[in-house]
């Protein structure tokens, strides 16, 4: 794959499709601005080549054209990430764009309206595709958020662009991150996975069995596991449909020999509430009327133990419910331990809403060595599925 490092942008006008699709308050600011943040690297290497920049996003689910949804809103944060001025385009396509896209000069970014204020780009339209095209000589993806939609944005419109389209440089740290996980790491390579329900995560367990040493399995997900082997979960989320299929993956687990770490003990709360009266419990004999909300403090130590002495760390998914301060204890164990792992010379990716939630709650966000930006995209390449959006840039037309 051909990334942008490998292409000098002098004179040349290089549309680049980005991941801003960042959380709004209410008064319609930035609330948290890591993907911009994080295209930063590939709109300045365009820049400093003497090249200029068109920046074409999505935010949000639009119906339509929603005015509080409009790429308008994070102009000055953009400005204020790059240091440089930055023109709006009241629409992505049409006569108007075109026209301040062809009196761009050296050095200028534009950015574009939401594209998703076009049902076409998510129906993956070509048409607007190709009008799209018209407005970048050069196609960069730097979206790895949206990597795994196959859009008129992220796959289709590299048709347009015959050899003329490459990976920027946080969609090629993205990549390299997870093929560090699955492929190239250091062993032991440990996979942290917590999280509601199994059900979201079987892809990714069968795809990674081969290719790591050890599973950590911890969050709503492993009450599946102990009421597949006999235990008492009381009231604890359970997929009852799914004890088969984790007892499969249990015995698939010994066939690679690869170790499968569950919970020992858990603090259990009569109510789902932060308020609720908690016990510490023995995983396997949890009674009616309680329910595990947070791994135990001896789970807590061993999965420690089992982390700090990784060389390769993969964390997707909390150990209990996080957001309640009651039940925080877990997560926060876990995050403590890949970061003194970190520290040690591990490398660690964390990936997934709830995990980097997590990280930044804990302030442990600059201990690991990397946060992925596309929870969906994230999984999907773990679950072993082909991106859209990277695997047309891998095409010739």
């Amino acid at each position: 794959m051909k990334t942008i490092l490998g292409f000098n942008f002098s004179n040349k006008t290089a549309l680049i499709r980005v991941d801003f699709n960042v959380p709004l308050d209410a008064s319609l600011q930035v609330a948290d601005n890591t993907r911009i943040l994080s295209a930063k690297p590939t709109i300045l290497k365009v820049l400093n080549d003497g090249g200029s920049c068109v920046l074409m996003s999505h935010l949000g689910r639009p119906k339509g054209n929603q005015a509080n949804l409009s790429l308008s809103h994070i102009v000055s944060e953009i400005e204020k990430i790059l240091d440089k001025k930055v023109t709006f385009a009241p629409d992505c396509i049409g006569a108007e764009t075109e026209s301040i896209v062809n009196n761009i000069k050296p050095g200028d970014i534009i950015l574009l309206e939401n594209l998703r204020f076009y049902s076409e780009e998510t129906e993956g339209d070509v048409a607007f595709a190709e009008k799209l095209s018209k407005l970048g000589q050069v196609y960069v993806n730097d979206a790895f958020g949206s990597a795994h939609r196959n859009h008129s944005s992220t796959s289709v419109i590299t048709k347009f662009f015959n050899n003329k389209k490459y990976l920027g440089l946080l969609l090629h740290k993205e990549v390299l991150a997870i093929e560090k996980v699955l492929t190239t790491g250091k062993k032991p390579v440990i996979a942290v996975l917590g999280g509601a329900k199994v059900s979201s995560k079987i892809t990714i367990i069968n795809n990674i069995l081969g290719k790591v040493d050890e599973i950590i399995l911890g969050g709503g997900m492993a009450y599946t596991f102990i009421k597949a082997q006999g235990g008492e979960v009381g009231d604890s989320i359970c997929e009852y449909d799914k004890l088969g299929l984790a007892i499969e993956l249990l015995n698939k687990a010994k066939a690679n020999n690869v170790i499968m770490h569950l919970p020992t003990d858990v603090i259990a709360a009569d109510s789902f509430s932060n308020n609720s009266n908690t016990i510490e419990l023995d995983i396997f004999n949890i009674p009616k009327g309680w329910q595990g909300l947070d791994i135990g403090p001896n789970t807590r130590k061993s999965f420690a133990e089992t982390i700090i002495n990784a060389k390769t760390i993969l964390w997707n998914g909390p150990m209990g419910v996080f957001e309640m301060t009651n039940f925080a204890n877990g997560t926060k164990a876990v995050g403590q331990a890949i970061k003194t792992a970190t520290k040690k010379g591990a490398f660690s990716l964390v990936g997934g809403g709830d995990s980097v939630s997590a990280v930044k709650q804990f302030g442990l966000a600059n201990d690991v060595s990397y946060i992925s930006t596309g929870g969906g995209a994230m999984l999907e390449f773990l679950e072993g599925k082909k991106l859209p959006g990277i695997a047309a840039l891998q095409q010739n037309p």
